[in-house]
């Protein structure tokens, strides 16, 4: 039987938000089970932001949760991080609006839970069992998932454009896939797009050492970490929003130039199939709070 998990100590990491551009603190504590994943957002209240699908209020170019005008933004590396090391319970408090970017993957984080270390608790894991073909988007953009005895994710990125072209992969997202194959791969974004993003306030905190930018024909960064860097930081943020449902998933997503927003109606339909069909969610509860022990996170250079 697999059993649900937290972390064994509190921890924090700090850095500038991707798109605030302005400093952050994250303070990762142990929660108990069945309390999933919640924010504690920086606003007078303090407010309690569950990681639910049903908190999230934005999904331009990054996933931002809120409840009651407090909002927390960026959360899905951190999402993605804690699904694939099996850390079902955790309270998040955030001194900023935002997640920090760190170096634009998820793999600073993968370090900052392995230094917490993992609990397991005495509450059994209910994963999803995907026994029904769901789809969204269209011919040119969708997301499918199909049964399936384990989590797959099998992903076609076709972007018209030198530095990119047709990347596909299909990885079964274990914890080892995830950390050795996904977790170091970087957020990425077009140099044509810069201005637009930051007057509409995004990106304002995005460089060559939180994120790839893709010139006119080629990547301005010193190199790629993966030939297919793209495809697989789609795939990482699959898994970081896919996370939002509270529970794993056992089923295979096959998946086209999807993108966040896309990737919330495949959990919003998920989250109304079972739904429908009388399975219940896991219901978040606040979590406990607990002092922090600062660990040092490795640079870029170590990544």
């Amino acid at each position: 039987m697999d059993f649900q998990g937290t972390i064994r100590k509190s921890v924090t990491a700090e850095g500038v938000g991707l798109h605030s551009g302005r400093p952050s603190r994250i303070t990762l504590s142990p929660a108990p089970a069945d309390s999933g994943i919640v924010f504690r957002a920086t606003d007078p209240h303090r407010t309690l932001i569950p990681a639910r699908q049903e908190t999230v209020v934005d999904s331009s170019f990054a996933t931002t949760i809120g409840v009651n005008g407090a909002r927390v933004r960026t959360v899905e590396h951190l999402m993605a991080a804690a699904a694939a090391l099996g850390i079902d319970n955790l309270l998040v408090e955030v001194e900023g609006e935002e997640i920090p970017a760190m170096d634009g993957s998820a793999r600073p984080f993968v370090s900052l839970l392995y230094a917490a270390g993992k609990a397991t608790l005495g509450v059994p894991r209910h994963p999803l069992v995907i026994t029904d073909p769901i789809r969204v988007g269209d011919d040119a953009r969708w997301l499918q998932i199909l049964p399936a005895d384990e989590f797959r994710v099998s992903y076609t990125l076709d972007v018209n454009h030198p530095a990119v072209g047709i990347q596909a992969l299909s990885f079964t997202c274990t914890e080892r896939v995830f950390v050795d194959e996904l977790a170091s791969a970087r957020t990425y974004g077009f140099l044509k797009d810069v201005g637009t993003l930051r007057r509409n306030g995004l990106a304002k905190g995005g460089s060559l050492d939180n994120a790839v930018v893709v010139g006119r024909r080629a990547v301005l960064n010193s190199s790629l970490r993966y030939r297919d860097e793209f495809v697989r930081h789609k795939i990482l943020d699959l898994i970081g929003d896919l996370a939002l449902l509270g529970r794993p998933v056992l089923g295979h997503i096959v998946a086209r130039n999807a993108g966040h927003a896309l990737n919330h109606e495949l959990v919003a339909a998920i989250s109304e199939f079972f739904s429908d069909n009388g399975h219940a969610g896991v219901t978040a509860r606040p979590a406990l709070s607990h002092r922090a022990t600062p660990v040092p996170l490795p640079g870029i250079a170590a990544l």
